[in-house]
């Protein structure tokens, strides 16, 4: 909650180097939060070259019609094994968006996923109280109300103590 304040969560080593870069280069202070768990699950290959990542623009991971699916940092690796098995079991096809960075958030692009497909669903580690699952639901509630086929939901953590 402060303006100004860029906040990154990287999906993928890639991600995090090309986000990494911009906040370097950003005349704005940073905070990047680094999920530990991303450099043991993922594996890929990063491009040596240098290369930044726009701040503040949301990546389209998956395309698809029936639901957007929103999350950010590790979460989205799991979100991408849902929306496989959504699409493989249940015939549901999902957009999964990957945030980026929290903080400025990419409003425009998931408004415009909740326009085509009707549905929200953010996804994140954190207590479902007071999560910024919470922020982008009512956000998105108030712009898309008119496209909103259902209530936007949010998939979290418990509220429980640490």
């Amino acid at each position: 909650h402060v303006p100004g304040l860029v906040v990154c969560m990287p999906s993928t080593p890639s991600e995090a180097k090309g986000l990494l870069l911009a906040c370097i280069e950003s005349k704005d202070p940073c905070v990047f939060f680094e999920p530990k768990a991303l450099y043991r699950i993922s594996q890929e290959v990063v491009n040596p070259d240098y290369y930044t990542l726009p701040l503040g623009k949301a990546r389209v991971v998956i395309e698809g019609t029936d639901v957007t699916v929103v999350g950010w940092g590790g979460q989205v690796n799991v979100l991408q094994k849902a929306v496989e098995r959504a699409e493989r079991e249940l015939g549901v096809s999902c957009e999964l968006i990957d945030l980026r960075t929290i903080m400025p958030w990419d409003q425009e692009t998931l408004e415009a996923s909740v326009r085509k497909t009707g549905r929200l669903i953010v996804s994140h580690e954190e207590n479902v109280t007071g999560g910024f699952g919470a922020e982008i639901c009512s956000t998105l509630a108030e712009t898309c109300f008119l496209s909103l086929q259902s209530p936007p939901k949010r998939v979290c953590g418990y509220d429980t103590p640490f």
